[in-house]
């Protein structure tokens, strides 16, 4: 009790307003607001004081909350003879899915990353990863996706431990099931399943969503979706064509046409003349003027000779001294 009364008021677990005002009064040690009177202490400082001396004191209960550490999800599989084959790999990683998954399951969560991390006789560790687009516990499925980078696995001498960890885990949102009604779209167990295979074998930069943002100039109008989860503010438009494949950046070609706000009748594109033989149009998108100033733009829908059919526009009116063509897009 001693050694208590001469602690600093910090000890208390003050706020930090509150302990430079006592400082600056001199009351530094809990010795000293001991003495004083509690209404005193009230009427200057608030209760918040009164209650950290009572708790110290053991005059009023205080709830400790502990910290419970969360156990990492992860398996861990020793052999008893060091595993030199890909049979053995594929025994050692299908054990440990079942094992994680298995607790992943009873608590609502599913895998969103993970690693399978083998440890060899000579201290070299040869490990492969996965990633998913949705969290997912299916044992079956995660399996597929490890089993694609397998042979990337050199055991050399043998491998004699092996460690599964989830390094993201997510709560798994179960979709509702509908009556009369097959899921689908991205709400596709399958088609989830098939882009996860897809992203592992060729990586996530190959693959992409995009979704429509409401802009009229083209190349505004859409955006990359950071995620399958994220959902769309607006929706696309059907009552105008639009290409395929749409360039990020329009590229300038050279064009002619018969008469002024005709489609071209032949246009260079890559060093390749391409003949005109039918065309629709034009369609005429004026730039966004709240964002930028510039010329408009008037599109065409036209098709070459081979049967090809591209996005054309044209800069501009044609009575302008720069006007200028450019190919914006390809249909097929």
């Amino acid at each position: 009790m001693t050694a208590f009364l001469f602690l600093p008021v910090a000890a208390l677990r003050l706020e930090t307003e509150t302990v430079q005002r006592l400082n600056k009064l001199g009351l530094r040690q809990v010795k000293d607001i001991l003495s004083m009177p509690r209404s005193v202490l009230r009427r200057r400082f608030g209760n918040h004081l009164l209650m950290r001396l009572d708790q110290a004191l053991d005059h009023q209960e205080e709830i400790i909350q502990p910290v419970h550490l969360i156990e990492p999800y992860s398996e861990r599989l020793s052999c008893l003879e060091p595993i030199v084959t890909a049979t053995g790999i594929e025994i050692a990683l299908q054990r440990s899915l079942e094992g994680l998954c298995k607790r992943l399951q009873q608590e609502g969560k599913g895998i969103r990353k993970a690693v399978f991390k083998g440890y060899r006789i000579d201290g070299n560790i040869q490990s492969i990863d996965i990633g998913t687009n949705r969290a997912s516990s299916d044992v079956h499925h995660l399996f597929k996706l490890f089993e694609i980078k397998i042979s990337s696995i050199e055991p050399s001498l043998g491998i004699e431990l092996f460690i599964l960890e989830a390094t993201k885990v997510e709560d798994i949102d179960p979709i509702q099931e509908k009556f009369w009604e097959e899921t689908c779209g991205l709400e596709n167990p399958e088609l989830i399943k098939l882009l996860d295979r897809l992203s592992n074998k060729i990586g996530d930069d190959h693959i992409h969503r995009f979704l429509p943002v409401e802009h009229y100039w083209p190349e505004r109008s859409v955006k990359m979706a950071a995620s399958l989860n994220e959902k769309m503010t607006t929706s696309w438009r059907t009552d105008v064509q639009r290409p395929i494949h749409l360039l990020q950046r329009p590229e300038p070609i050279w064009a002619t046409a018969l008469i002024p706000d005709h489609p071209p009748m032949l246009f260079r594109y890559k060093n390749k003349l391409h003949k005109v033989k039918k065309a629709d149009g034009p369609e005429r998108i004026e730039r966004e003027w709240w964002i930028e100033e510039g010329q408009h733009r008037d599109y065409y829908a036209v098709e070459d000779e081979e049967g090809n059919r591209y996005w054309l526009f044209r800069s501009g009116h044609y009575t302008d001294e720069n006007y200028q063509w450019f190919i914006h897009g390809f249909f097929a």
